[in-house]
């Protein structure tokens, strides 16, 4: 395997470890089009690096087979994190925190990369801390509720009822990553 032993090949083609090996082709030429240095538009090198790689150990059989065995035991440790972190995980008000962060992540990104918004869900799990498990139902209920939009290369921006939805609730979200202060304290009955 390629000095990138913790790439997750299959994520980086964007297909399923199941894929077909004409999958693998047809996919990697779609990407290394749009990646290719060459392409004024849509040329990134160090990305159609990583591409060339994924595509290199995943077409040829003998290499695959040799990456399933470590791309195997790397999913299941990383379901291993999912597993221990599950308790916290099945927290609703969890579940609303983490869905505000990575809008206020998205957020930050659209006004600080005007021309390159989206981010990639690997980049919300860096910069979010999450594992990509717990983020993919988080991303599925941001784009279902249309707070969030996936463009063709799977990049994630934040959309205008996004940045509403966000402020709206943000204040909220601070508050709770701080704990209550000292000075709250539970509301009282007014009398009739």
């Amino acid at each position: 395997m390629s000095s990138n032993q913790a790439a997750d090949y299959y994520e980086i083609l964007q297909i399923s470890p199941n894929a077909e090996p004409e999958t693998v082709h047809r996919v990697f030429r779609l990407l290394a089009q749009r990646f290719h240095p060459d392409n004024t538009e849509t040329g990134n090198e160090a990305h159609f690096r990583v591409l060339s790689d994924a595509y290199r150990v995943l077409s040829d059989p003998e290499q695959r087979a040799r990456y399933d065995v470590v791309h195997t035991k790397m999913r299941q440790d990383r379901w291993r994190l999912v597993a221990t972190g599950a308790e916290a995980d099945n927290n609703f008000d969890a579940e609303r925190s983490i869905r505000l962060t990575v809008l206020e992540v998205l957020y930050t990104r659209r006004r600080l990369e005007l021309e390159n918004p989206g981010l990639s869900p690997l980049d919300l799990e860096k910069l979010t801390g999450r594992a990509r498990e717990h983020l993919e139902f988080t991303i599925w209920f941001l784009v279902q509720k249309k707070l969030v939009t996936r463009s063709d290369g799977s990049m994630l921006q934040i959309t205008v009822d996004g940045v509403e939805y966000l402020e709206a609730n943000y204040t909220a979200n601070a508050q709770r990553r701080l704990g209550p202060g000292p000075a709250q304290k539970a509301p009282t009955r007014a009398a009739s």
